[in-house]
């Protein structure tokens, strides 16, 4: 093995990490992503069945709607 072949090699790790850092982080932010719509439409949800003193008028339906088919 010669320098520029372990240079190469380097390389070609540090390329490796990059892109598995890259995959990571998307698919971390598609997640939370994906919490954040759960959560603002439950939310909302709460918020439709409130009336102005404060009451509940009726149950909130428990429903999945983020979850992908």
């Amino acid at each position: 093995m010669n320098v520029d072949d372990v240079v190469a090699a380097r390389i070609e790790a540090a390329r490796i990490r990059i892109q598995a850092a890259k995959r990571r982080r998307e698919e971390l932010s598609a997640a939370r992503r994906r919490g954040l719509a759960a959560r603002h439409a439950a939310k909302l949800r709460n918020l439709s069945v409130r009336t102005t003193d404060g009451s509940v008028s009726v149950t909130p339906k428990e429903t999945n709607d983020t979850e992908e088919n």
